[in-house]
C-alpha cells in the first residue's frame, strides 16, 4: 500500500509503511482521527463547499463540530487567508477550540486539484495556529488533466518541514475506492508522522479491521505494479472522455461549470435556472429536476455551499448511453416552460399525488377492517 501511494503521485514523495495504519474505507479513517485529534465539543475547519457525509463521518460519534471556511465563487472556490482567518475567528466566537483544518484534494464536490499556493497558505496557517492538518486524498488516483495532482507531503518535502513538528501535525487520509473502483472492499489509510496517532489509530482500527482475506487479495493486485500503472492511466483516460462529454452536453444547452480536472462529478452552475436568488428556490429547482427529468443530482446546499444554484452532477456511475440520456432530458427540461411555470405545474402534480396517498391508506384501512367472508 505505501509503495502503491508513493507511484500514484509519481514517486516525488516516500510512504513509510510503519506509519500507516489500515482502516474499513476513508470514513473510518476520517472518524478515526477525529477522535485521535480532537475532544467532543472541539472543532475543525473545512472549506465549502464540502462532502456532505463529512457530517456524519466527523460530527455523529465524536462529538466533533465543523465550522466552515466559506469559499466563493468569485475566485473558483479556492481557499484564502482572509477565509480561513474568519472561520478560525468564527469558531473563538462560539467558543469552539480549533483543533485543525481538514480538506479534500482533489476536491469533492467540485473535481478540482488544490493548488501549491493553497497547500503552502494552509501549511503557513496550521503553523501559526500550532493546529493539525489533515489531506483527504482520495481521489489522488483521478486526475485526468492539467494541473496535475500535489500532495500536501510534497509541499512538506519542499519547505523541508520533514520531522519537525509541522509535519507531525499533517495527516493524510487514502482509500482504494476511487482510484482503483472498489469501494466495496472497504480499505482506508491513514497515514502520519506522528508516532502517538499511529499507536492510538492502530488500536482503534479493531473497531473497523480489513479481513485478511481482503488484505490477501489486495496484496497481490497491488503488488502487480504493471496492472495498476496501466489500470490508472486507463482510467484517468475514460474520465476525461465522460467529464468532456458532460461538460460539452451542459454547454449546448446553456449551463456552465466550475473548471475542474479531477474526481468523478462537476460542480455545476444553474443560478440562471432558479427562480429567486435563495436556497428555498435551489431546492425547488432541484425537486423539479428530481420529479420531471428523473435525475438525482445534489444540491449545493447539501454541500455546505453559501452560494445557491450550485448542484454536483456525477458522470462516472453510468454509462454514455445513460449519459447522452440524462443531457436529452436536461435540454427538454431546460428549453421547456419557465421556471414559475414548472413550480406551479409541479406543485399541483404533489398536492394530486398526496390526495391520491391519502385516499389509497383510507383504502387499506377500511379494506383492513372487514371481516375475511365480506372481502
Amino acid at each position: 500500500m505505501a509503495d502503491f501511494m508513493s507511484e500514484n503521485r509519481g514517486n516525488r514523495v516516500s510512504f513509510d509503511p510503519k506509519k500507516l495504519v489500515l482502516t474499513a474505507g476513508a470514513t473510518s479513517a476520517n472518524e478515526t482521527l477525529m477522535f485521535c485529534l480532537a475532544d467532543p465539543g472541539d472543532a475543525f475547519l473545512l472549506p465549502t463547499p464540502y462532502y456532505p457525509g463529512f457530517d456524519r463521518d466527523l460530527k455523529w460519534r465524536t462529538g466533533v463540530e465543523i465550522v466552515p471556511i466559506q469559499c466563493t465563487s468569485a475566485n473558483g472556490f479556492r481557499i484564502t487567508k482572509s477565509a480561513l482567518e474568519e472561520a478560525y475567528k468564527e469558531a473563538q466566537k462560539l467558543n469552539l477550540k480549533v483543533k485543525g483544518v481538514l480538506i479534500t484534494n482533489p476536491s469533492n464536490p467540485l473535481g478540482t486539484t488544490i493548488t501549491r499556493t493553497e497547500l503552502n497558505r494552509l501549511l503557513d496557517f496550521v503553523s501559526r495556529k500550532n493546529i493539525h492538518l489533515v489531506s483527504d486524498e482520495i481521489y489522488s488516483g483521478a486526475v485526468f488533466t492539467s494541473p496535475g495532482f500535489i500532495s500536501v507531503m510534497e509541499v512538506l518535502k519542499e519547505k523541508k518541514l520533514e520531522n519537525t513538528d509541522v509535519s507531525k501535525r499533517v495527516h493524510i487520509v487514502y482509500s482504494l475506492s476511487k482510484d482503483l473502483g472498489l469501494p466495496g472492499f472497504r480499505v482506508g489509510v491513514i497515514y502520519s508522522n506522528d508516532d502517538i496517532v499511529v499507536a492510538a489509530a492502530t488500536k482503534m482500527s479493531s473497531f473497523g479491521l480489513i479481513s485478511s482475506q481482503t488484505q490477501y487479495l489486495l496484496s497481490a493486485l497491488l503488488s502487480d505494479k504493471n496492472f495498476t500503472k496501466n489500470y490508472l492511466k486507463e482510467n484517468q483516460i475514460r474520465l476525461k472522455n465522460r467529464h468532456d462529454k458532460l461538460v460539452s452536453g451542459l454547454e449546448a444547452v446553456g449551463i456552465e461549470c466550475l473548471k475542474s480536472n479531477a474526481g468523478l462529478s462537476c460542480w455545476v452552475d444553474m443560478r440562471h435556472l432558479l427562480r429567486s436568488n435563495t436556497f428555498e428556490a435551489e431546492i425547488e429547482l432541484w425537486k423539479n429536476i428530481v420529479y420531471e427529468v428523473k435525475l438525482n443530482i445534489s444540491p449545493g446546499s447539501s454541500c455546505h455551499c453559501n452560494e445557491p444554484g450550485w448542484f454536483r452532477l456525477c458522470f462516472a456511475n453510468m454509462s454514455e448511453e445513460t449519459l447522452q440520456v440524462a443531457l436529452n432530458r436536461l435540454k427538454v427540461f431546460v428549453d421547456g416552460p419557465s421556471s414559475t411555470t414548472r413550480s406551479q405545474s409541479e406543485h399541483q402534480r404533489l398536492k394530486t399525488l398526496r390526495k391520491m396517498k391519502v385516499s389509497n391508506w383510507v383504502f387499506r384501512l377500511s379494506f383492513q377492517d372487514r371481516e375475511p367472508e365480506e372481502r
